[in-house]
């Protein structure tokens, strides 16, 4: 199998690959994976795609990304689509990313965090943003943050939230600086309110404000 020229690998129709057993498809060397055409990716079998390895998972392109399947999308190792390049990960749709688990969510590299669109970052469920770490959340550029939903702001555990930058947080509306829970705006470090706008210092209720400590005033 490692003898097949590439053009001969893009030739293969999907009764040829799902014939090939997983440890030729280990075998395949990184310039044939990247032969593969984007009609082939989507017809690989599970176990075919657990049987590549992360550097043949590194050598996909952002087509051949944007081709797989949401049934596949599931079955991929967290080693493998960490192995996925920041551009690759970029060019899966909000659909695909759905499907990933949130343990896969949360195996993301902070390079490929950094890397999501703003649509990908709207498009995350509350128990992906519960994986994520602090290091992912820190990573999060102010772009992203303002993509949040209220809906996933008021699930942002605290921890996570002083994860962010005060840039992050000086970007939100009003109704998403408004979708804090008071022991959220409890949680918020000093730099990040020294940071609010006089916009959203304004909208703070009482119950916000009684929420802050010394140290916050």
């Amino acid at each position: 199998v490692a003898s097949l020229t590439t053009i001969q690998v893009c030739s293969l129709v999907s009764d040829d690959l799902n014939a090939l057993g997983t440890a030729q498809f280990a075998a395949l060397t990184t310039a044939q994976v990247s032969s593969l055409t984007a009609s082939q990716i989507s017809t690989l079998e599970s176990s075919d795609l657990r049987a590549l390895s992360t550097a043949q998972f590194a050598a996909l392109s952002t087509a051949q990304a944007a081709a797989l399947t949401t049934d596949q999308m599931p079955t991929l190792e967290s080693a493998d689509l960490r192995a996925l390049s920041s551009n690759a990960l970029r060019a899966l749709s909000t659909d695909q990313l759905a499907a990933l688990t949130s343990d896969q969510i949360g195996a993301l590299t902070t390079g490929q965090v950094a890397a999501l669109t703003t649509t990908q970052i709207a498009g995350l469920n509350t128990d992906d943003l519960t994986a994520l770490t602090t290091a992912q959340y820190a990573t999060i550029s102010s772009s992203q943050a303002a993509a949040f939903t209220t809906d996933q702001i008021a699930a942002l555990e605290s921890a996570d939230l002083r994860a962010l930058s005060s840039a992050a947080i000086r970007g939100w509306s009003t109704d998403q600086f408004g979708a804090l829970s008071s022991d959220n705006m409890a949680a918020l470090t000093t730099s990040q309110v020294a940071a609010l706008t006089t916009t959203q210092v304004s909208s703070l209720v009482s119950d916000d404000l009684n929420a802050l400590g010394t140290a916050q005033f």
